[in-house]
């Protein structure tokens, strides 16, 4: 590639990733008009959505990389089970269960140390 286009082989890959993207949220945004929020396409990207968050989420918790893998399999259910915990009785409320998820994981591995 590079002797294709030269020296400017970077500035065409950020040219060509920016148009796929942006030609796919242009699309986005002629459809979103044509399409209801009650319709079942919408309820369908939103559950796209929403699995994809779990899935990462799970991802993180069961096989982390980086320092938390350092943090042991049960600390990190704790903190999941503390964000969760506030989550709920904070209303909802996803700052609450950040904090209280982080904060449990930090106090776990403060108290406990790792493995």
């Amino acid at each position: 590639m590079a002797e294709a286009f030269g020296s400017y082989w970077p500035y065409f890959v950020v040219l060509a990733g920016g148009l796929v993207t942006y030609c796919i949220r242009v699309f986005g945004v002629a459809l979103a008009g044509r399409i209801s929020v009650d319709s079942q396409v919408f309820q369908w990207v939103g559950c796209i959505a929403y699995g994809l968050l779990a899935a990462l989420i799970a991802r993180m918790i069961l096989m982390p990389v980086g320092v938390l893998q350092e943090a042991p399999l049960v600390f990190r259910i704790a903190g999941t089970a503390a964000a969760l915990a506030a989550f709920f009785l904070v209303r909802r409320n996803v700052f609450a269960g950040c904090i209280a998820g982080v904060g449990t994981l930090i106090a776990l591995t403060a108290i406990f140390g790792l493995e």
